[in-house]
C-alpha cells in the first residue's frame, strides 16, 4: 500500500478522530466511556445478578408448593441470590396463607420494587446517544466556522490547505459522534429487550404462582374433608 494512503487510513481510527476532530471529539469520547460503563453495569446485572432460568426455577417451586412445603420453596428463593424473579415469588410465598387478593398485592408490590432496578441507567444510554449526535453536529459547525474564518484572513496560496483542514475536522466530529450514537443505541435496544424479557417472566410466573397456591388450597381442603 502507498505510504500516504496508509497514513490516511490510520487517521480514520479513534486516535485520528481525537487528533483531528477538534474539541467536540474529546467530549464525544467522554460520552462513549460513560456509555461503556453503563453497558457493562447493565450487562452484569441483567445477564448475571438479576437473571435466573425461570422455567427450572418454577419447577422447583411447584414441587415444594404442591408438597405443602412452603419453607422449602422460600429456601429455593433465598438460594437464588439477587435474581429478580425469586424475589417476587418469595413475596407471594410469604403471603401464601392469605387470600388471593393479598397474595396478588404482595406480588405487585415486589414487582414495582424490582422493575426499576432492571431498567436502571437504560434511559441514560438513550440520552448519551442523542448527546453524541448533537456534539458531532456541534463539532461540524465549529470546524466549518473555524475554517471559513481562517480562509478569510489567510494567504491565497494557503487557503486550500486551511479549508481542507477545517472540513476534515468537521467530518471527523460528525463521523465519531454518529459511530458512538449508533453503538450506544444498539446496546440500549439489546439491554432494554433483556429487561423487558425479565419483566415478562415475572408477570408470567406470578400468575403461575397464584394458580399453584390455589391448587394447594383446594388439595389440602379436600384432604381435610
Amino acid at each position: 500500500m502507498d505510504p500516504q494512503a496508509a497514513a490516511a487510513t490510520q487517521q480514520f481510527g479513534l486516535i485520528g478522530a481525537l487528533q483531528h476532530g477538534g474539541f467536540a471529539t474529546y467530549l464525544i469520547a467522554i460520552c462513549f466511556a460513560v456509555s461503556i460503563a453503563f453497558v457493562i453495569e447493565r450487562f452484569v446485572n441483567l445477564f448475571v445478578r438479576k437473571n435466573v432460568n425461570g422455567t427450572s426455577f418454577m419447577f422447583e417451586i411447584q414441587k415444594y408448593v404442591l408438597a405443602n412445603d412452603l419453607d422449602g420453596a422460600i429456601r429455593v428463593c433465598n438460594g437464588a441470590g439477587d435474581a429478580a424473579l425469586p424475589k417476587v415469588i418469595k413475596a407471594g410465598l410469604m403471603r401464601a396463607s392469605r387470600n388471593e387478593e393479598q397474595i396478588q398485592n404482595a406480588l405487585d408490590a415486589a414487582s414495582l420494587e424490582i422493575i426499576p432496578q432492571l431498567e436502571k441507567n437504560l434511559p441514560y444510554l438513550a440520552l448519551i446517544a442523542n448527546i453524541a449526535t448533537l456534539l458531532g453536529l456541534l463539532g461540524t459547525i465549529s470546524g466549518l466556522i473555524k475554517s471559513f474564518a481562517a480562509v478569510a484572513l489567510a494567504d491565497p496560496a494557503q487557503r486550500q490547505a486551511i479549508l481542507s483542514a477545517g472540513i476534515s475536522e468537521a467530518m471527523y466530529a460528525t463521523a465519531f459522534g454518529l459511530i458512538v450514537a449508533i453503538l450506544t443505541m444498539v446496546f440500549h435496544s439489546f439491554l432494554a429487550a433483556r429487561a423487558s424479557r425479565i419483566v415478562a417472566e415475572i408477570d408470567e410466573h406470578s400468575v403461575k404462582l397464584l394458580d399453584l397456591l390455589s391448587a394447594r388450597r383446594v388439595q389440602h381442603s379436600s384432604e381435610r374433608a
